[in-house]
């Protein structure tokens, strides 16, 4: 049986080094997709913009820097506050974000308790993905 864990929360658009925005975020995790992490950032009344980190990626960016090329994640702290830092960049342009860690950590530790890490294959179904991957070629 497939579950998924969310988190609402908001991020900081990071301006200039003195200006931030915030923008609100959505965070979806689906056991049926036990390696990535969803996130949709709230741009405008109906805009998002939609993002897949791997999980491990977002986990492992809480304590050291991770990543290369479109995404770049490493912990930082603004105003006080532990944030983790998520760098994108796409053909569109890019984005520097903090995120709150706290809120990721417990986002990341309720995604651990529905797929421990280190499980992640045994969630998988493959014949079911191979079909799936077929019928869009």
């Amino acid at each position: 049986m497939n579950s998924t864990v969310t988190c609402e929360l908001h991020v900081r658009l990071v301006v200039s080094s003195e200006s931030s925005l915030p923008i609100p975020a959505s965070l979806r995790y689906d056991t049926a997709d036990p390696y990535a992490v969803q996130a949709a950032f709230h741009t405008g009344d109906e805009d998002t913009v939609d993002w897949v980190f791997a999980r491990e990626s977002l986990a492992e960016g809480l304590h050291r820097p991770t990543g290369i090329g479109d995404v770049q994640i490493w912990p930082s702290r603004s105003h006080g506050m532990d944030v983790v830092c998520i760098a994108l960049a796409s053909e569109e342009g890019e984005a520097l974000l903090h995120a709150p860690a706290k809120v990721l950590e417990s986002f990341l530790r309720r995604t651990d308790a529905a797929v421990p890490p280190g499980t992640e294959g045994g969630h998988l179904n493959l014949d079911q993905e191979l079909s799936r991957f077929l019928a869009e070629s």
